[in-house]
């Protein structure tokens, strides 16, 4: 469903990805570890068109998004792909709903077939009486569970996490993991998280360990 082929980045002098090779198959949730520096991040944003590679090929579900460039590439990201992050970037001034029906305007879609999806969503995530609160009204916890239902609105053919439990405490750290893996059975939802938290980590399907650049 994914395929990342001889990945290279380089920033300046530093050489941050070095032949990088991935598959990732529909329905996965795997998780990315190695100590900071290693690449993990980077590698997320170029699979996920958020960054470039050097030299390399991304493949999803049969185009080769490597290729695409400016209103090609933002509308198959905004489509094929959401994204969740350690620090939520949900918009202040929009409520939970809103923020959720936002990828779902930006793709044109019917306004009220995106606002009743996006209350499916946030019921199913159990932010049914939070619809209408702005972001500083919500805890870390349900902000998260916000930023889920946003990645989720367009039926992406995978969610990049960067992160997700980093600004969270042990206790909402859990309930995210247990969401992933619950999103997984209920929708065949396919993940690819980069953690530093291992029990996220030992939980996934597949863990791949980074090192210098290089999954090892």
């Amino acid at each position: 469903m994914l395929t990342g082929k001889n990945i290279y980045k380089r920033y300046g002098p530093v050489e941050v990805l070095r032949g990088v090779n991935l598959e990732v198959n529909k329905g996965e949730v795997i998780s990315i570890v190695g100590p900071s520096g290693s690449g993990k991040s980077t590698l997320l944003h170029i699979l996920g068109t958020l960054d470039n590679a050097d030299i390399g090929e991304v493949n999803m579900s049969g185009t080769v998004i490597s290729t695409l460039s400016g209103k090609k590439m933002a509308a198959f990201r905004n489509t094929h792909i959401g994204f969740v992050f350690q620090f939520h970037h949900l918009l202040p001034e929009f409520t939970a709903l809103e923020n959720v029906c936002i990828p779902g305007w930006l793709a044109g879609r019917k306004k009220n077939e995106v606002m009743a999806k996006a209350k499916e969503l946030l019921k199913m995530l159990g932010l049914e009486d939070r619809m209408e609160n702005k972001p500083n009204q919500l805890s870390g916890g349900e902000q998260q569970r916000v930023a889920v239902a946003r990645a989720l609105i367009n039926n992406p053919d995978i969610v990049f996490a960067d992160e997700p439990t980093g600004n969270l405490d042990s206790a909402n750290a859990k309930e995210l993991h247990q969401l992933f893996f619950d999103l997984r059975e209920q929708f065949n939802q396919t993940f690819l998280i980069v953690t530093h938290n291992e029990e996220l980590a030992q939980l996934s399907d597949r863990v791949l360990h980074m090192k210098d650049g290089k999954i090892i």
